[in-house]
């Protein structure tokens, strides 16, 4: 098992998380249970997913558990981008989350490689 509140990924996901939840703050409020609602599960899943993967037994299961991760992290992004289209997330906020995700992204996908060629 890994320590996951060592993971350098598990914490820059959970800052991500933060900053999203106060960005979706923003938003208009007919949209607190819709786009705001399913933006904030997307960032929790991220680090969500890293910790209860961290808990599995192998390296399998943590890898699987880290590929929901990046899909919740990619799902992330393409909201946070329609938030934008739709006019809810300033230019300068999109880019520097889209810039901690595509991070988390590549990170995630490193560290899946380095736990492959553990087992």
């Amino acid at each position: 098992m890994h320590n996951f509140k060592e993971l350098i990924i598990w914490k820059e996901a959970m800052e991500v998380a933060k900053v999203v939840y106060q960005a979706s703050a923003q938003f208009p409020a007919n949209e607190k249970f819709g786009f705001t609602s399913q933006i904030n599960r997307s960032a929790v899943s991220i680090p969500s997913n890293i910790a209860e993967g961290a808990g599995r037994g192998s390296n399998k299961e943590f890898i699987q558990f880290l590929n929901i991760a990046l899909g919740s992290a990619f799902e992330l992004e393409t909201q946070l981008l329609l938030a934008n289209s739709f006019g809810f997330m300033n230019d300068l906020k999109l880019k520097e989350l889209v810039e901690r995700l595509q991070k988390i992204q590549r990170m995630i996908d490193g560290f899946k490689k380095r736990l492959k060629s553990v087992d």
